[in-house]
């Protein structure tokens, strides 16, 4: 009996390193923060503070043969708070905008797998490994291929013109008529060259490729000697 214990321990235990590493890889291939040792750690720690819940603490008897009730679930359930404190580490925010809540709730996800494997509960850890993965891929595609408007597929760009000072008039009317995201835009001549002129353009932009898009429009526009195109950072 003992020995069928402690295979079935084992199980739980290889069943959560095993699991823990399919999340994680997803979560590495994408270069996310938490990757895969983070992922197996999570999982593998909830499956053995789960098994040492169920069996780290034997029922004692209260008198005679009469044995005390014994709470199976309260190592387990801090299990929850402990997660909390080390996805709240994986968020980050920037300016108005957050990143790492999916990775975050990825590390809750790996945790409940945990204990899922620690309860010998394998036929849900499985099925909540899979829903996740092919959640956390599916979605993603979803909103890169239809959801292009979505505004986690809007960059924020910052464009440096440098133009024919003739010429210049026309591609701040174009711009400001092509794109209505605008946040700023100079023109100013250029203090080495009197001919040239300089335009500074901060604007939001979603689709697909947005810097490669912006080059291959501004090209073909006349006048223009040189610009450059970068994700803009306040």
């Amino acid at each position: 009996m003992e020995n069928m214990l402690d295979y079935s321990m084992f199980l739980r235990i290889f069943c959560a390193i095993l699991l823990g590493f399919c999340i994680g890889l997803e979560r590495e291939m994408t270069n996310k923060y938490a990757g895969l040792r983070t992922n197996i750690l999570v999982c593998l720690g909830a499956c053995l503070f789960t098994i040492i819940s169920i069996y780290g603490f034997p029922e004692v008897s209260v008198s005679g043969d009469e044995l005390g009730t014994r709470d199976t679930a309260r190592v387990a359930a801090q299990v929850l708070t402990g997660i909390g404190f080390i996805g709240g580490g994986t968020v980050l925010r920037h300016g108005a905008n957050v990143f790492g809540l999916t990775t975050a709730a990825t590390l809750w996800i790996s945790a409940a797998i945990g204990m899922a494997c620690g309860a010998g509960m394998f036929s849900i850890a499985i099925a909540g490994t899979v829903l996740s993965i092919i959640t956390l891929v599916s979605v993603r595609v979803f909103e890169k291929s239809v959801l292009i408007s979505s505004t986690k597929n809007t960059k924020r760009l910052k464009l440096n013109i440098s133009c024919q000072h003739e010429k210049a008039d026309n591609i701040y009317n174009y711009i400001i008529e092509n794109y209505g995201h605008l946040r700023e835009i100079t023109k100013k001549l250029n203090k080495q060259d009197d001919s040239l002129t300089k335009i500074t353009v901060i604007l939001d932009l979603s689709g697909k490729r947005p810097i490669q898009s912006m080059y291959k429009t501004f090209q073909k526009l006349e006048g223009i000697e040189s610009i450059s195109i970068q994700e803009f950072t306040e």
